[in-house]
């Protein structure tokens, strides 16, 4: 008799964690929770009360902190999953879900389609020849060693890895294993998740190598489980059903996906948008259905495109293809020109197209009207621009066909610098220090209504010193961040000074930059 243990690697949202348990457990299935150690360390505490006298839920023995493309991801999977078989002895079924995953099928199907052949689902490709890597690194994932995380410390990253290239530092990949690459949700049955512990309890080498891999959680069990079950015993494919858009993000499903996500072939299906409460909702209550029917069609990518190109309930217009997701590219470099004068940045970036054709954009996230082409009706509002920004950047590049753009920031903006530092593509950071006389920070404070004209003396001082410790702490928070590329231009250094900061943010000589630093009127009011 087919039990599940499913094991779930999740970081927030605890209220779901908890109402995904009760789902899966109340049809008679296991839960063992990996709940990331960088979380809130009371979403966890709740997570455990709420489900303490649930006993067919346990949790790792030890929580971790995570990294997309980390060996973090696969520890705390192998942590999760030791857990598992130690509480729950009767799961015959071991299966790897995310919190934004929702079951397609009831348990009653999902148990009688695992009974029905004994098999091991996991996709499972060949790594060199498989053609599952369409971009990007391939061989350099395995033959270099990446201690730091791509998206984190992406200088590190790229530093260690041009490092160890121009040393030769290559590595072999042991050689007794056929590389293998697939989607990280799997489902493996009991005798083949105990023959990989055992694996990975022998074989520390094995172990030592994936620990330096790149996203060693599409490779590492493709790979092991391929080596020790036999070919026939395994079906190359997920279990969950997922797509990607043109763009490489995940796709989300909506209210009116639901006939389709239940017509495929699948069990489970990610991701489910937030905004969809009525397709949680029948998705919530199918998993402990009883004597339902599902008619299999399996065309869910075609269906995808036709629903998607028609409109969806609840929305006026059918999405466009930049809310579909989206990221920067590798060889882009953004620059940021960040200024609370904004009259300033303006004055800089003009300065800088003239003596470099830098294209360049001001402050397109505060500002209405900040001169952007037509770009398919992402760039009519704030609104659209900043949820949708990523995309609207990526696609400026392309407008200007450059790999070269700036935008101008306000410093209260930490959290878009601090996302787009975070992304893939080059991005560097020119910090520009003002001085903020009395006469510009009431002016200033008129400007936004935070004080009218002519107002009292004592208030608008006491004002005046407030508007300047929040202007400093705009400016410390950015530089305690830490962010890589971090340069910076101040009024009161001199011109040789902030021209050396203009050529390492600009890549270009110095006396270009004397040029740009030499603009007399840079700093006036």
């Amino acid at each position: 008799m087919v039990q599940i243990a499913y094991i779930l690697l999740c970081h927030k949202d605890p209220d779901a964690i908890v109402a995904q348990a009760r789902r899966l457990t109340a049809a008679g299935d296991c839960l063992s929770i990996h709940f990331d150690a960088r979380a809130s360390a009371a979403d966890f505490t709740k997570i455990r009360s709420e489900l303490a006298d649930n006993s067919n839920v346990t949790f790792a023995a030890r929580r971790l902190k995570c990294g997309w493309g980390e060996w973090s991801l696969v520890a705390a999977s192998l942590e999760a999953i030791r857990a598992a078989t130690a509480a729950f002895p009767r799961a015959t079924h071991f299966y790897m879900l995310s919190g934004d995953c929702m079951p397609v099928k009831s348990a009653e199907y999902a148990h009688a389609f695992l009974e029905a052949e004994d098999v091991d689902y996991i996709e499972s490709v060949d790594y060199f020849d498989g053609g599952w890597i369409k971009t990007g690194f391939v061989e350099e994932r395995l033959i270099y060693r990446h201690y730091f995380n791509e998206r984190q410390r992406k200088w590190l990253f790229y530093r260690s890895f041009e490092l160890q290239k121009w040393l030769g530092l290559k590595r072999k990949v042991p050689q007794d294993l056929q590389m293998m690459i697939g989607s990280q949700w799997w489902c493996l049955r009991r005798r083949t998740i105990e023959a990989v512990l055992d694996f990975a309890d022998k074989r520390r080498d094995v172990m030592r190598f994936f620990a330096t891999t790149w996203i060693p959680d599409e490779t590492f069990f493709q790979t092991i489980v391929r080596h020790l079950i036999p070919r026939q015993e395994i079906r190359s494919r997920t279990l969950t059903f997922l797509m990607f858009s043109d763009y490489g993000m995940p796709v989300n499903f909506y209210n009116d996906h639901h006939d389709l996500l239940l017509a495929q072939d699948a069990l489970f299906a990610r991701k489910i948008s937030p905004e969809a409460t009525e397709l949680k909702t029948r998705l919530g209550k199918l998993y402990s259905a009883r004597g339902k029917q599902f008619q299999i069609s399996n065309e869910g990518r075609n269906l995808f495109h036709y629903l998607t190109g028609r409109g969806r309930e609840g929305r006026r217009f059918s999405p466009r293809f930049w809310e579909e997701g989206g990221g920067l590219e590798r060889d882009k470099e953004l620059l940021l020109v960040v200024c609370k004068k904004w009259h300033i940045a303006k004055r800089l970036i003009a300065e800088m197209r003239g003596q470099t054709g830098l294209q360049a954009v001001e402050y397109l996230f505060a500002e209405q009207d900040a001169g952007l082409p037509e770009l398919g009706g992402i760039e009519t509002s704030i609104y659209k621009r900043m949820r949708h920004r990523r995309v609207l950047v990526s696609m400026l590049f392309g407008y200007h066909d450059t790999s070269k753009l700036a935008l101008c920031l306000d410093p209260s903006m930490f959290d878009i610098i601090s996302d787009f530092a975070g992304d893939r593509a080059t991005v560097r950071i020119l910090d520009i220090r003002c001085q903020f006389s009395d006469a510009y920070l009431v002016g200033h404070a008129e400007r936004v209504g935070l004080a009218g004209a002519g107002g009292n003396a004592e208030t608008l001082a006491e004002l005046i010193d407030t508007l300047r410790r929040d202007f400093a702490q705009e400016t410390d928070r950015i530089r305690d961040a830490g962010f890589q590329h971090h340069h910076v231009i101040a009024q009161d250094a001199t011109r040789e000074q902030n021209a050396l900061s203009l050529a390492a943010f600009l890549s270009i000589p110095k006396e270009t930059a004397l040029k740009i630093a030499a603009c007399e009127t840079l700093f006036d009011d």
